[in-house]
């Protein structure tokens, strides 16, 4: 049975925040799969702040390679298997992988796939959210780098984001001050009263960054963690308190600028007040998904996490609902709705 694919391709490399040009429709026949493949039929697009880097001409790495002018955009896919030529894949099966923003992909079934049980406790959106890589990052960056306490307190970047609001979350849960950083009225409120933050902050305010990081956290923080980079991270180090943990998990300021943002001037504030500073990729703890998905199902049956969305439908709104994160536009997770 012949087949139409509906894929959306880099149309160029983005400069700065990416815009709706930079993204094309196209439509082209669909290939049968041949032995050791599966067909998947994707319901949800991952939208992922982080792969704007990996559109950046030259941005070939140990993790991910650029992606290529006119080819399908590499994202986080959830679908169902609708054909497989593999044995240890059924038809009916719900898969996530790291593939492309497409209707159908053909799958080599020997890459990684996260195979989801048949007996789901949420909706299929959850597990490209609070219950895949967005709550994963958010549970390892805490329990293993900010190790929060009760009492402490907790400033996070990009908080109304993916990652940002389940951190601030998990943050309360484990007895924390959750403070969070915004750029609008409406998501700082959002993450007070929807999401039980004690504060949150506009960094837009009028102020500059260093005045408005001082008003809201006197007392300086306890745990940072860092979703963006740049001058957000240079101002926060100077309000860091003794043996505070500073997370690095993004850097949406250097993802849309040419050249790189300035590094911290103040590197020796790390040693005078005993600072642990330290990346991480969730994906180095497969062998802990288990338990990590047990403690946030726990926590999302019990009320204590909820989970926050933005959802545009239809392929054609992929390159779209992308840049609404760039834009400010979302609030949680951005997902596409096939």
């Amino acid at each position: 049975m012949t087949r139409t694919n509906k894929q959306i391709v880099l149309a160029r490399r983005p400069r700065g925040n990416p815009v709706p040009d930079d993204f094309r429709l196209q439509e082209s026949l669909l290939c049968e799969p041949v032995d050791g493949e599966l067909l998947v039929e994707n319901i949800y697009l991952s939208m992922d702040a982080g792969f704007l880097h990996w559109m950046s001409e030259g941005s070939s790495d140990e993790y991910l390679s650029e992606m290529g002018i006119d080819a399908p955009v590499m994202g986080l896919t959830l679908g169902r298997v609708v054909e497989s030529r593999h044995e240890a894949f059924n038809v009916g099966e719900v898969v996530m992988g790291r593939l492309t923003w497409e209707e159908f992909s053909i799958i080599d079934a020997s890459d990684f796939l996260t195979r989801l049980p048949a007996d789901l406790e949420f909706p299929l959106n959850y597990y490209l959210g609070v219950l895949g890589g967005t709550g994963m990052t958010a549970y390892f960056g805490m329990k293993d780098i900010g190790i929060p306490q009760a009492g402490e307190t907790v400033l996070i970047s990009a908080a109304a984001g993916a990652v940002g609001n389940v951190v601030g979350q998990i943050a309360k849960i484990f007895g924390a001050r959750a403070i969070g950083m915004s750029g609008s009225e409406d998501k700082c409120r959002r993450l007070v009263d929807e999401l039980g933050f004690d504060q949150a902050i506009n960094y837009r305010t009028g102020d500059s960054l260093e005045t408005t990081i001082a008003k809201a956290i006197p007392g300086g923080t306890d745990i940072y963690f860092d979703n963006v980079g740049g001058e957000t991270l240079n101002t926060v180090m100077h309000h860091l308190n003794i043996g505070a943990r500073i997370i690095l998990c993004g850097s949406i300021s250097g993802y849309r600028s040419e050249t790189p943002p300035p590094g911290p001037d103040n590197m020796f504030e790390l040693v005078t007040k005993r600072v642990a500073m330290k990346g991480f990729m969730y994906t180095d703890h497969m062998d802990r998904y288990p338990k990590a998905t047990d403690d946030l199902t726990a926590w999302l049956k019990d009320g204590r996490l909820k989970n926050a969305e933005y959802v545009l439908e239809g392929i054609e709104n992929a390159g779209v609902a992308f840049c609404h994160m760039f834009e400010g536009k979302n609030f949680g997770k951005t997902l596409v709705k096939l």
